[in-house]
């Protein structure tokens, strides 16, 4: 059996043997019903054309309800049912169109095979391509025929490694198509180069005046220099699920009814299992608290800044980390079922709904084959028939192959994201995906999360004035002994100078604080432990001998630019929306101080992504700004998303820009940049249309040669270049640092 069976209960053949249970965790689910979820991995997809092979195969293996290719992390997500105890050959559908498939890799380190292919390509290429071009001038300028042949026979010899090494990657997506009966944008390239290299070796043996091999090679080179170009915006676009797992722990501690404990793969945690949760470990699977009380942080699933109490009976979430006491819990689900995986399942999905934003450049490559191959065709009938030389009518066919390849077309897209990316990162916002410049050229609402985005996202002390500095040195002394973030913050508030030297120190998972000082005993944490019942209530209270001495209040501050930022999106005419896992009162406190009039408060992270696909439901087109691995889910089923360098490592994946520094501000500049590179965008297929539309008729009436043509290629490029290097630099913005906004209560 091999090993994709033995992680799902089914014969199936696997497309990669010796897969880990973990992997199939995250690549397979079970959607009841007899219905499962695959997740594959096509490295050799790279345009839309490989896009809609790649899904007909698959929608036509029996009991394959639904396939969706995403290009920008090369993957498809295939919905089968299962039919008795056999499942559908995925992997041999997909080799039979010439694509080979596998189970996606977790390792988010691992170097990317393809983009390392074509950077050895595209070096190949240039040093082909610029010795073959000065040997050219020189032929050019007048060399007599004895130093012609010679330069002939040396740019032979150069081009041979530029077009059978760095053409290959065009020659095997060409061959794949035509072995199958289709047609895509590198076969009529891959016509043109070796038409080019073969004319050329053909002239060179006959002792031509002129040869081309300067055409080939410079060909191979620009189209390399779009697909590296283009290949580098995608490899930013990774899945966030790699990240996502690395927290969760390779294996739990399961107790036995005899009291033993035994160390289990994560794979083999079943529900109704009792596990054993040491302190500082994350909580492996859903369940329930049997024994200890703790606390927990939770920031993880819900954000939430806050730590949480847990004892006996209280539900706990996968992923949480435990900070206090050691715990025993019954699992309620096993792993590949929990609320963690679950989110991991919502980010795969999410990326594969990306599909639909597909370059206009991909989207004309479909028509760009047939109609090429019919003029070059006709161009070769035609002249062959008004001439009857062979040889004049297939360098005319050539030259209008050549002429019409739509490098400045496929250059269009990435050059100006790639300069855009510089600018942006200029001034301290790196793009992730390409994909989504466009894509933020259509947002109409903005989703913010609260904690960590619009908030400071740590508790500060916020009544330190009325607190007398006695107290304050007293609980800021007892304070000092845990690493809960309220004790933190108080800690931080005192006089360190003055360090109050506690003695028989405790800390009570969930409670507080008790240390003694002298004959005197202080608490300091929750109201209804630290003081004798019917006193006073507050958040957090020091009590001497169970007497209330004093209480303090926690919050957070308002993040420099916040303010600022909401009133310039609302001068867009842009909605604006919060969502936080934090209580009522703490979401109703920022909304008031920011004048953002739509909040939801304590939401999950399937409920935060289901808000974003409700208002997407609506007909918006929603920006999803968050830091938290909460809020992962929400970024990738956004249109767009934005998270702050400071977030979590997650966040960053899933979000499609990352901004460094506290200045949200930044936010309104990304969107003046993106409305200007959407304009060069437009005015560079504008130019490439133009190109076509001037120079096929040149080319077709037989005053272009395969070198003038290969020439005016490279031209056309270069200007799609410049009109992109017109994109200027990001400006930094002037506004008052003291504007920073002011603390909230939470």
């Amino acid at each position: 059996m091999t090993c994709c069976s033995a992680g799902i209960g089914l014969d199936a053949p696997s497309s990669r043997p010796g897969c880990s249970a973990e992997e199939l965790a995250i690549s397979s689910k079970d959607l009841g019903g007899g219905r499962r979820q695959s997740v594959l991995s096509v490295p050799a997809m790279h345009c839309a054309a490989c896009i809609r092979a790649v899904e007909a195969a698959l929608a036509a293996v029996p009991g394959v309800e639904r396939a969706r290719a995403n290009l920008s992390v090369r993957r498809v997500t295939v919905n089968w049912k299962q039919e008795g105890r056999i499942a559908p050959d995925l992997a041999g559908a997909l080799a039979s169109i010439g694509y080979a498939a596998n189970l996606p890799s977790s390792d988010i380190d691992a170097e990317d095979p393809v983009h390392a292919g074509l950077m050895r390509a595209l070096a190949v290429a240039g040093f082909c391509s610029m010795n073959i071009m000065l040997l050219s001038v020189s032929v050019w300028s007048g060399a007599d025929e004895a130093t012609r042949q010679t330069f002939h026979l040396i740019s032979a010899l150069l081009a041979f490694p530029a077009v059978f090494y760095a053409g290959a990657t065009f020659y095997r997506s060409a061959w794949r198509a035509l072995a199958h009966g289709r047609a895509n944008m590198d076969v009529p390239i891959s016509i043109g180069i070796l038409l080019s290299f073969g004319l050329s070796l053909y002239d060179t043996a006959t002792h031509a005046p002129q040869a081309y091999f300067e055409a080939a090679t410079s060909l191979i080179f620009v189209l390399l220099t779009g697909r590296v170009l283009d290949n580098a915006m995608r490899r930013k676009a990774k899945s966030a699920v790699a990240a996502l797992t690395r927290l969760l722990p390779r294996g739990a501690n399961v107790l036995r009814g005899n009291g033993t404990v035994d160390y289990v793969d994560l794979s083999d945690v079943r529900a109704g299992v009792r596990l054993r949760i040491a302190t500082g470990e994350r909580v492996p699977a859903d369940g329930v608290v049997e024994e200890g009380r703790a606390e927990l942080d939770a920031a993880l699933i819900t954000g939430e800044s806050l730590w949480r109490s847990v004892r006996e009976g209280d539900a706990v979430r996968a992923g949480e980390l435990n900070i206090g006491n050691p715990l025993v819990l019954r699992a309620t689900a096993a792993p590949a079922d929990s609320t963690i995986a679950e989110m991991t399942r919502m980010i795969e999905a999410a990326e594969d709904g990306r599909a639909r934003y597909r370059r206009l450049a991909d989207r004309a490559a479909g028509l760009y084959a047939p109609v090429v191959h019919a003029l070059a065709a006709l161009a070769f009938a035609a002249w062959f028939f008004a001439t009857g030389n062979i040889h004049s009518a297939l360098t005319i066919a050539v030259a209008v192959l050549i002429i019409t390849c739509p490098c400045a077309l496929g250059l269009a897209v990435p050059m100006v994201q790639v300069v855009l990316a510089r600018r942006l990162f200029e001034r301290g916002v790196m793009a992730t995906n390409g994909s989504a410049f466009e894509r933020l050229g259509e947002i109409d609402t903005v989703v913010f999360d609260k904690t960590g985005t619009l908030t400071s996202g740590t508790p500060q002390l916020l009544d330190r004035e009325s607190i007398s500095a006695e107290a304050l040195q007293i609980a800021g002394s007892l304070a000092s002994a845990s690493i809960h973030p309220v004790a933190k913050a108080l800690a931080a508030a005192r006089d360190v100078a003055f360090t109050l030297n506690f003695e028989h120190v405790r800390e009570v998972a969930g409670m507080g604080l008790e240390g003694q000082l002298g004959s005197d005993v202080y608490r300091l944490g929750r109201p209804e432990w630290a003081v004798a019942a019917g006193e006073a209530q507050a958040t957090t209270t020091l009590a001497k001998n169970g007497t209330a001495v004093a209480h303090f209040t926690f919050g957070e501050y308002i993040q420099p630019g916040a303010r600022e930022l909401v009133s310039a999106l609302k001068a867009r005419n842009l909605r604006i929306v919060l969502l936080s896992g934090d209580g009522e009162e703490a979401v109703t406190t920022v909304t008031d101080a920011l004048g953002i009039e739509d909040s939801r408060a304590r939401l999950l992270p399937s409920e935060k992504a289901q808000t974003v696909l409700d208002l997407q439901a609506e007909g918006r087109k929603v920006l999803m700004i968050g830091d938290g691995i909460n809020d992962a889910p929400a970024l990738r089923s956004a249109d767009a998303s934005m998270a702050p360098a400071f977030a979590s490592d997650v966040g960053r994946n899933a979000a499609d820009f990352v901004f460094f520094g506290n200045d949200l501000l930044v936010v309104t500049e990304i969107f003046d940049r993106v409305e200007k590179a959407a304009a060069l965008i437009r005015q560079n297929f504008a130019l490439a249309i133009l190109y076509n539309l001037v120079s096929l008729p040149i080319a077709f009436m037989g005053y272009v040669t395969p070198l003038i043509a290969a020439v005016a290629m490279s031209s056309s490029s270069l200007i799609v270049v410049a009109n992109a290097l017109r994109l200027g630099h990001v400006k930094q913005s002037t506004r008052d640092e003291e504007k920073i906004g002011g603390r909230v209560s939470v």
